[in-house]
């Protein structure tokens, strides 16, 4: 019978004699199957291949792995170089340990890097609020708040795309236990609504008030005496359309048209 270290060993010779791009995508792809303990640092350092397929790979090996992983990523990961960053955090992000916290909330506010904001932003949304110890909870809630506002304001749109996002997480996550936190978020789309001038963005913030308003509606079916929170998603619909209008104002720029870019975004986040 094979054990574990036998099969590391094979997995990982099939990782260093894979000749092209190709191979080490599947090579890495079998690793991360395997959902081995032992090939955490070898998931890690994928990594920082320059082979995006391969990264996808070792990133759902982590994220499969789960707990485990997130020590290793928070002490392995590699500071100079900013795709392996990137990569890095989108484990922590999908595997939402609240240990990687510190590490997310210094990437979306200070990293150089976009994507390493992006994935940063993105994750803050992703924490097991649940995990953390119910006295550090209110604290640390605020903290990502204030990141994801200011990073909601980044000179990148799709940093911000990201942080309305995580956002959109936080405030379900909150409908409960703090509504205030939730009618905090919804001003703040309130006021990007007017200010941002990427439609996209404009969009995101749209499905995020629809995602939220979904959300609420589901708990007052079990929870008829939940405090009310007002949510004008339409408003923020014909708004994206005004402003398409000007962007576009012949017919074949008819705002209507894009419901198609709505969509994408319902359906790709």
């Amino acid at each position: 019978m094979m054990t574990d270290p036998d099969s590391l060993k094979i997995l990982l010779s099939a990782i260093s004699e894979a000749d092209s791009a190709a191979k080490m995508v599947e090579a890495v792809e079998n690793l991360a199957r395997a959902r081995l303990a032992a090939a955490i640092p070898n998931l890690i350092t994928v990594l920082g291949y320059n082979n995006p397929g391969a990264a996808v790979a070792a990133v759902e090996g982590l994220i499969a792995i789960g707990k485990p992983a997130v020590k290793p990523l928070l002490e392995l990961l590699d500071g100079y170089n900013y795709g392996a960053r990137a990569w890095g955090l989108r484990a922590l992000a999908g595997i939402g340990d609240p240990q990687g916290l510190e590490l997310l909330l210094d990437a979306a506010s200070n990293d150089f890097a976009l994507s390493v904001r992006r994935a940063a932003a993105r994750g803050l949304g992703t924490i097991h609020w649940d995990e953390l110890p119910s006295e550090q909870l209110a604290s640390a809630q605020t903290r990502v708040i204030e990141v994801l506002i200011t990073v909601s304001q980044d000179h990148e749109w799709v940093v911000r795309y990201a942080a309305i996002t995580g956002l959109q997480e936080l405030a379900i996550a909150s409908i409960i236990a703090a509504p205030e936190v939730v009618r905090q978020i919804l001003a703040h789309f309130d006021r990007l609504v007017d200010t941002d001038d990427n439609l996209a963005v404009i969009a995101r913030i749209w499905l995020a008030q629809k995602e939220i308003q979904s959300a609420i509606n589901d708990i007052l079916t079990q929870q008829p005496m939940l405090p009310e929170i007002a949510i004008d998603w339409q408003a923020t619909l014909a708004k994206l359309y005004a402003r398409k209008r000007q962007e576009q104002p012949h017919p074949e720029g008819d705002p209507y048209k894009f419901r198609a870019v709505a969509a994408a975004i319902v359906r790709g986040d």
